[in-house]
């Protein structure tokens, strides 16, 4: 028997730039949406970018750049077009007329990824909540059949259209996922509150940059680990011992530019434990040639979740694929390099940082050392009477 794998659809990006907008970033968002497509299961064929003052109130790129993307689809075959910036309803739908191609936006391509990737019903519920909240408002401009007419005393006003039951079906559906994500955020604060008087300690980060890798290592689990983007939605919460001590360490969905409103509403409980926790590792792909934005993308956003102060372990990871180190044998100057690196973050941001390899297992011992000591000060700041324990 000959298995054949379904092909991938293939798909054309487009991005803007618009007045005062920098070309590579633009550029830098469309490597990111990429990546998103692959992670999707398309393939991406060709990119386009159009230079404009603002976004066309009809198809928002321009008539001229819209033709050429109809003949190259043609030409192509190519099965979706892909915006990275989101578009409103007239939008949609003149778009997908004169392509004559299915048409969607960022924020719906990740929505889709999430769905894909949901793997408990939490998580499920969390996104189909999401999904739905994105649709509503864009029900005018795409073809949607969610239901059919129902009958019934009092159920039917008089000439409903269509569009107006699949509305109301959807609010019904929002109102019900909001009843049953607020019955199992009681059971989640519940069993938080079942882990009695331990330090949490939440891994954060820009999405793939080995959060998951590190959970693993730390906590000798066994987390899903891909080189895809949104590899992890599910929270995972493991006890942790380091010498004598114990405490609560969780590993978090990853962020990532221009992430949807709608997912951080939904995923309002997975985020809470960043706000409940004592200390956070920001993890941060050192390898990256954008690692400092990525840095700055994760910060804003964790300003939004929890604006508290919390105590902070930067830790830079792929240290062994970064700048061609060796580390089969590692020399005076490579090691300089990356104490440099601790100490002028460390000055920079009056926080703990240290350079590591999850994959290569490189500095885990150092970063052990450095958690022990901050979790060993939090629990003798909270109960001074059980010193005598470290």
């Amino acid at each position: 028997m000959i298995i054949t794998t379904p092909d991938k659809e293939k798909a054309v990006l487009i991005g803007v730039i618009l007045k005062g907008q920098d070309e590579n970033v633009v550029s830098e968002y469309l490597d990111e949406l990429e990546l998103l497509v692959d992670t999707a299961g398309g393939k991406t064929k060709r990119r386009f970018i159009q230079k404009i003052d603002k976004p066309d109130a009809r198809t928002y790129i321009g008539k001229g750049k819209t033709e050429e993307i109809k003949t190259y689809i043609k030409s192509e075959n190519i099965d979706i077009v892909i915006f990275d910036d989101e578009l409103n309803p007239a939008q949609f739908r003149n778009l997908e007329k004169e392509l004559e191609c299915r048409v969607i936006d960022r924020t719906n391509l990740i929505l889709d990824i999430f769905a894909q990737r949901a793997r408990t019903s939490y998580a499920r519920t969390q996104v189909e909540l999401a999904q739905y909240q994105y649709l509503l408002p864009r029900l005018a401009g795409m073809w949607t059949h969610l239901s059919k007419q129902k009958g019934g005393i009092g159920l039917k006003g008089p000439g409903e259209k269509e569009i107006e039951t699949d509305r109301r079906v959807i609010r019904n559906r929002i109102a019900l996922l909001k009843e049953k994500l607020v019955e199992i955020d009681k059971q989640k604060i519940t069993q938080r509150g079942n882990r009695g008087n331990l330090v949490r300690v939440a891994i954060v980060g820009y999405t793939n940059v080995g959060k998951s890798t590190l959970m693993n290592l730390l906590s000798k689990s066994s987390v899903p680990v891909e080189d895809k983007l949104f590899a992890t939605l599910d929270t995972t919460v493991r006890k942790i011992v380091i010498k004598n001590l114990s405490f609560l360490l969780s590993d978090t969905v990853g962020f990532i530019r221009k992430l949807p409103h709608h997912l951080i509403e939904s995923f309002k409980s997975t985020l809470d434990e960043i706000r409940e926790s004592d200390v956070i590792i920001h993890v941060v792909d050192i390898s990256h040639p954008k690692f400092i934005e990525q840095i700055d993308v994760v910060n804003n956003l964790l300003g939004e979740i929890d604006p508290a102060e919390k105590s902070v372990i930067m830790v830079f990871n792929k240290i062994d694929t970064y700048n061609n180190f060796d580390y089969k044998e590692i020399n005076n100057s490579e090691l300089q390099k990356i104490i440099n690196i601790e100490n002028s973050w460390i000055a920079k941001k009056q926080t703990k940082a240290i350079c590591i390899s999850a994959l290569k297992k490189i500095n885990i011992d150092k970063l052990n050392d450095i958690l022990y000591e901050m979790v060993k000060n939090i629990y003798i700041t909270r109960y001074p009477y059980d010193n005598f324990l470290y």
